[in-house]
């Protein structure tokens, strides 16, 4: 296979594209550096593109790799034909590739090599080839032999029977048949199983109640039922099955395998019944069950890598003092006071949540405010989340006090406190004041304190225990890369976990550049890079774009102009085209009047897309796109649901995504589910594609159940 002109093909891009960009990879150059530094060489591709390129990209080498596999295996086996080799060459799928190689692929013992053994393989021969024109018994009895222990005719039939049904089931013409059929007509079903039946109080039971007698087209059903079904079949409660279009496939099968009138034509109708049934079937509805799995959880994947994009892209809630407060019941909430530089000026423990008498709580409360200026109060949204949001509104209604409030989302910060890393930085606090501490962190740079948390401990997806775990460590880890290194790090106050996560930089190098910074004071350039431990030219030329250095020597270090155009960056500023321009000095420049990028580029020797990027730059040096954003949305007052209505219109945050919907935070403990049929007047495939995590939306309530703890939220006709 053309590798390049696949990509090329099913990319839609121009060859040289692919060429420049597999070249890129295959010199080890990070998707960051190729996505911001070498948009020349690819066509100005983006991060998402090219990670999806890359994915492809490794898939087809191994395709590659395994076909070249077979085929010796087929050589060692002296079994490879012209014909083999050609349909191994022209496979597309790794799935082609083993139905192919399936009938040669050493076997366990089976009743058919049983049967092989017992030398009835030609006798199968003469059944299937179906030109019999004496009775088939006559030519059996010359297999009958007792010391192999083919004791009657119709012990031999049953085995010749058993060679073809397992010769038919190995064909890749029968195996794409039946998978073909299935996927298109067959239905996934369940019923409740019969642990649920004995236990049918069980809560875990009542979330599975839509799947006690559920059936659905495969071609139709939706990721999210997948994952649901899989949970409820792994936890016992549900019984699931693939049923396939059984009669239109035996029709099907017989069409292809059978010859009418001949003498063996009920025998080989009856074997192509048990080839399907006891093996292909079987093998197909694992087949079946583990596509629909694979599509599920790229689906929830993708949805969960974007909600976490969200997430740390949030924007960053700067110059302000914190009071961070970790809601419980029995141990009481643990409060930190964060300054707006991320340092911890106090912690304490209030019993607001467990006593009726609140007012002491309040006081040390306000206290706290008054103390240092706190304009913030950051409440998690876990345990005792809505009680501690209740006392903290009436204290700031009671105080007249400016001071906001705002819940968040606290997934993965009990992970934090409870690793080596929190430990290592609050190595005088226990674990729930790490816990508050990061809270109030986390809401002033959302992308600074979520790196230091396994981004699958976050939960900001659905159904993110039951996948891949690796492919969705992957595909996290990659966009927490991306996020990273489109902010970009200040060199001189990021921790090590940030520092990790830039492109070219090793957890070990992160390390490293601490120790360095330790010992030698800040760094005054990027170029004092090179003197860190392991951190070579290599590294260096992956990471230094993404890595600032406020009020270091050169101002180019503080702006995302990597070091390799700092010539072109500096003629630009001393270049006077031939139109009106504007002063051209790093400090003060304004974006000059239409720009003619393609007479600029010439005269200095660069790409446009290089140049477009670097005068990005220099007209807002330090940037951070994140400030770009909506702001978040503060509050200082409280509902319940007892004080909701139907038509009340409300302004909430969006904190989840899933396929079918988003959850939405109204001010009340529960957050409200805005259907994906609710969320927009015109028809959207998926919730992503009208809201994103984060958002702030207006939403009107149709219907609250208390009981259940459920609020159904519409965001259509709302102004």
């Amino acid at each position: 296979m053309d590798i390049i002109a696949q990509l090329t093909k099913e990319f839609s891009l121009q060859r040289w594209q692919i060429e420049n960009t597999v070249k890129l990879i295959d010199e080890d150059n990070t998707i960051p550096f190729i996505a911001r530094y070498r948009k020349e060489q690819t066509g100005s591709m983006d991060d998402q593109q090219l990670r999806e390129l890359y994915d492809r990209l490794l898939y087809l080498r191994n395709l590659e790799e395994r076909k070249q596999s077979v085929i010796n295996s087929l050589i060692e086996q002296e079994n490879l034909t012209d014909e083999l080799l050609a349909s191994i060459t022209a496979a597309t799928t790794l799935q082609e590739v083993e139905d192919i190689y399936r009938p040669f692929k050493p076997k366990r013992r089976t009743r058919a090599t049983i049967a092989m053994e017992k030398g009835l393989a030609p006798l199968a021969d003469i059944i299937f080839a179906q030109e019999l024109t004496e009775p088939l018994e006559t030519i059996a009895a010359e297999y009958v032999d007792a010391e192999k222990g083919v004791e009657t005719v119709q012990d031999a039939i049953a085995g010749a029977c058993d060679i073809i049904a397992e010769r038919i089931s190995d064909d890749p013409v029968c195996r794409t048949l039946v998978r073909d059929l299935t996927q298109a007509e067959g239905s996934i079903k369940s019923e409740i199983s019969k642990k649920g039946k004995e236990d049918p109080e069980s809560e875990k039971l009542a979330v599975y109640e839509m799947y006690f007698e559920f059936a659905e087209a495969i071609k139709k059903v939706a990721g999210h039922r997948v994952l649901a079904l899989n949970r409820g079949e792994n936890e016992g409660f549900l019984k699931v099955d693939v049923t396939a279009p059984e009669e239109r496939i035996l029709n099907r099968l017989n069409g292809l395998y059978t010859k009418q009138n001949a003498i063996t034509t009920d025998l080989m109708e009856t074997t192509i019944t048990d080839s399907y049934k006891r093996l292909t079937a079987p093998a197909v509805e694992r087949e079946m069950r583990n596509l629909l799995t694979e599509k599920a959880e790229e689906g929830a994947i993708k949805v969960f890598a974007e909600n976490l994009r969200q997430l740390i892209m949030q924007p960053p809630v700067k110059g302000n003092v914190v009071l961070a407060i970790d809601p419980g019941f029995r141990t009481g909430c643990k409060v930190a006071v964060v300054d707006d530089t991320g340092k911890v000026l106090e912690t304490g423990v209030v019993y607001c949540t467990t006593n009726k008498d609140t007012a002491p709580s309040k006081k040390i409360l306000m206290g706290m405010v008054n103390k240092y200026g706190v304009s913030i109060v950051a409440i998690g949204n876990g345990t005792a989340s809505r009680e501690t949001e209740i006392v903290v509104a009436e204290m700031l209604k009671e105080t007249g006090s400016k001071a906001q409030y705002i819940i968040v989302n606290e997934a993965g910060a009990s992970v934090y406190s409870a690793s080596k890393l929190g430990a290592e930085e609050f190595p005088d606090y226990d674990v729930a004041l790490r816990s508050a501490a990061s809270i109030g962190r986390r809401l002033q740079d959302p992308l600074a304190e979520l790196v230091k948390i396994d981004p699958k401990s976050i939960g900001v997806g659905q159904y993110q225990h039951d996948m891949n775990q690796k492919r969705l460590g992957e595909t996290l880890s990659g966009v927490v890369e991306s996020c990273v290194n489109q902010v970009g790090v200040d060199l001189n106050t990021a921790s090590p976990s940030l520092l990790s996560y830039v492109a070219g930089i090793s957890p070990a190098v992160a390390k490293n550049i601490l120790t360095y910074r330790e010992a030698n004071g800040k760094f005054i350039n990027r170029a004092q890079l090179l003197k860190v431990a392991k951190l070579g030219p290599k590294a260096y030329e992956q990471c230094a774009g993404f890595l600032r250095v406020p009020g270091g020597e050169n101002p180019l270090d503080n702006t995302g102009v990597h070091p390799e155009s700092y010539a072109i960056a500096n003629a630009y500023l001393q270049y006077t085209p031939p139109s009106p321009k504007t002063t051209k000095t790093l400090k003060d420049l304004s974006p000059e009047p239409k720009i003619n990028y393609d007479e600029n580029a010439k005269a200095l020797n660069v790409d446009v897309p290089t140049l477009k990027d670097i005068i990005k730059e220099l007209e807002k040096p330090g940037r951070d796109p994140r400030e770009e954003l909506p702001p978040v949305l503060l509050r200082s007052d409280v509902l319940s649901m007892e004080d909701l209505a139907e038509g009340m219109v409300l302004t909430g945050t969006v904190r989840n995504v899933i396929d079918f919907g988003a959850f939405v935070d109204i001010g009340v403990h529960q957050d409200g589910l805005v259907h994906i049929s609710q969320i927009s007047n015109k028809f959207i495939k998926h919730p992503l594609e009208a809201v994103q995590l984060g958002d702030t939306v207006q939403v009107k309530v149709l219907s609250v159940d208390i009981k259940k703890k459920r609020i159904s939220l519409t965001m259509k006709g709302v102004k």
